[in-house]
């Protein structure tokens, strides 16, 4: 998965008609962040165009909103009410011509616009169309419009809520979009892993067998230059999980006991570790370790293309021998055992995508 925001667009585009037409499409979309969570109560900026005629045409309008996503990380704006950058919108001749709607997007909630996505407006805006039919004449009664045909028994066509099948044209157009929704979604899904890529802030080292979609990046680089695993005092943690997906737990474990200054020690540096702009790192556990150890030739070769450094000695893991030692791997031979948690020993970040 690359390194940046999702942004999972609705393809409902509705105008919204009543008595008088209003000059305004409602717009939702759903925002996540690099970690696939929903982005949820913040504010998302956002710049909206209309373009005429393709999907790369003059802009005839242009608008800015500030809209805030809820608790499930949906939005929800009124194109037509924001601040107005350019052209009227108002005055767009909806059957003049095609046009395709632009949403450029900041995630953070400022201008620095860094999604980008395009799609044609179809049926949607002849609702705002429809308003010059507005007007009507006295003499236009009920009895008129019976005597220009049986209406019983005409086929709607361009209904915007079909559900009989009735309304096959509508529904099949409908049934479209859907399908090509669903084949834009499967292109946002996580892409499948293999050891050695270089994604989600650092080198791929387990790919989970279950989906070939998740799985273990470490760190490019050592974190320090060889750190005490303890805070300046023996006592057991409680940090005892060994297997592959313990050693986040481990990490928290060994943090809560031992206390501030996190920095000190092994778990709380690797815990403070920001790389690719993630913040959930950790000290692996014994079992992840290994897999790093295992792994290491394609993470080697990796890390050092992307200006981080190859493995070399001894590394800790967050997995405790008792209050006195805790479980450490020789990179060289691949040996691991437990060792005195007052020695200085290096340190390697990891996190789970």
């Amino acid at each position: 998965m690359k390194n940046l925001y999702t942004f999972l667009v609705a393809v409902l585009l509705t105008a919204t008609t009543f008595a008088q037409t209003p000059e305004k499409m409602s717009y939702q979309a759903v925002v996540r962040d690099s970690g696939d969570a929903l982005v949820t109560s913040q504010a998302v900026g956002m710049q909206i165009s209309i373009l005429q005629t393709t999907a790369t045409g003059t802009a005839v309008y242009v608008e800015t909103q500030t809209p805030t996503t809820n608790v499930n990380g949906l939005l929800t704006l009124e194109i037509g009410t924001g601040a107005v950058v350019s052209g009227d919108f108002t005055t767009i001749d909806w059957s003049a011509d095609s046009y395709f709607i632009k949403t450029e997007t900041d995630p953070t909630g400022g201008a620095s616009y860094t999604i980008t996505g395009t799609s044609q407006l179809l049926s949607v805006p002849y609702a705002l169309h429809a308003k010059t039919a507005e007007s009507v004449t006295e003499t236009q009664t009920l009895e008129d419009v019976a005597t220009l045909g049986n209406l019983a028994n005409t086929q709607l066509k361009n209904v915007t809520d079909p559900t009989d099948a009735q309304d096959a044209t509508t529904k099949a157009y409908v049934d479209n979009l859907i399908a090509t929704l669903e084949a834009r979604i499967t292109t946002l899904e996580t892409q499948p892993a293999t050891v050695g890529d270089f994604r989600d802030g650092g080198v791929v080292f387990w790919v989970d067998p279950t989906d070939n979609r998740h799985g273990l990046v470490c760190a490019i680089q050592d974190q320090g230059g060889g750190i005490k695993w303890y805070n300046e005092a023996y006592i057991a943690t409680g940090a005892t999980g060994t297997a592959i997906g313990t050693g986040t737990t481990n990490t928290a474990t060994i943090i809560s006991a031992q206390g501030a200054v996190e920095t000190n020690y092994a778990a709380g540096l690797a815990k403070a570790y920001t790389g690719g702009g993630f913040n959930d790192w950790f000290l692996p556990s014994k079992d992840e370790l290994n897999e790093m150890y295992l792994n290491n030739a394609a993470v080697n070769a990796t890390a050092t293309a992307n200006a981080g450094a190859i493995f070399y000695g001894y590394y800790w893991s967050s997995t405790e021998g008792d209050s006195n030692s805790a479980w450490e791997q020789n990179f060289g031979s691949g040996n691991q055992g437990t060792n005195n948690k007052g020695f200085a020993t290096s340190v390697r970040a990891v996190r789970a995508f």
